[in-house]
């Protein structure tokens, strides 16, 4: 099994406690999400010293500065050439909240997957409270997704599900879908072509257990979930899975 967004970095887990974890749990491959370029960094190291351990490079939208700072744009370029480097992100939009800087989020955004296009890198995307921005960005920039691109998180609604297919996204579901008002969630994952689903934790938020700290050792929790919505046994659901993971990130099978 595995978890294709999850943070480590400054979460304060215990290691490596954490990692027979999660390793006991059936889960053989996790990819650290990229959020800062020091945490980047740190992800970067960890997945050098443990095995089926991955990472991505980005800034969240959340630290969007207007002007970018050259140096962070350079420094990305040097992790994203790393062989454990996977993907750019996590990137895009976050209009959540009271403060956001829509013109600075856009151009990091457009950025940062001009670098992943570059590199020859897919992306993994960020998208909150700002679903028509999103599309308009990926629409206007379609060239630069030939590498492919995740819908981390998604959250959006089987509505604008096809919108994104239309682009060729996939899409990870978490510990939402495990909630009891997760309607919306489950929707979506009925509606998703298995051929485009992905599991993750996005840990340590979003636990399917209220109240606890997530974890990538919760992976099995959510993919039996999916495969209940979907109908297929659990077997069924990790092999596709695990085979989308594949697609999507070529470089986890080097």
């Amino acid at each position: 099994m595995i978890d294709v967004h999850a943070h480590f970095a400054e979460e304060g887990y215990s290691f490596p406690e954490e990692w027979e974890k999660i390793g006991a749990a059936g889960v053989g491959m996790v990819i650290l999400a990229g959020d800062t370029v020091f945490h980047s960094e740190m992800h970067a190291e960890f997945a050098k010293t443990h095995e089926g351990c991955y990472f991505t490079v980005g800034i969240h939208p959340e630290f969007a500065r207007d002007p970018l700072f050259e140096e962070d744009l350079r420094r990305m370029r040097e992790l994203a050439r790393l062989e454990k480097c996977v993907a750019v992100g996590e990137i895009g939009l976050d209009y959540h909240g009271a403060e956001f800087e829509k013109n600075s989020q856009r151009v990091l955004f457009e950025r940062q997957l001009a670098l992943a296009a570059e590199l020859l890198l897919p992306v993994q995307i960020h998208s909150r409270d700002a679903c028509a921005d999103t599309l308009a960005i990926l629409r206007e920039n379609k060239n630069l997704l030939k590498n492919g691109f995740l819908m981390h998180c998604y959250g959006y609604g089987k509505e604008e599900m096809e919108n994104f297919l239309q682009l060729g996204a996939y899409f990870s579901f978490g510990g939402v879908v495990c909630f009891k008002n997760a309607r919306r969630v489950v929707e979506s994952v009925e509606a998703c072509p298995m051929d485009r689903i992905l599991s993750e934790t996005d840990s340590p938020y979003l636990s399917p257990f209220r109240g606890e700290k997530n974890s990538p050792a919760n992976i099995p929790v959510i993919v039996q979930k999916i495969a209940s919505v979907k109908g297929i046994e659990v077997c069924e659901a990790e092999r596709a899975i695990g085979e989308n993971a594949l697609k999507l990130f070529p470089k986890l099978r080097r």
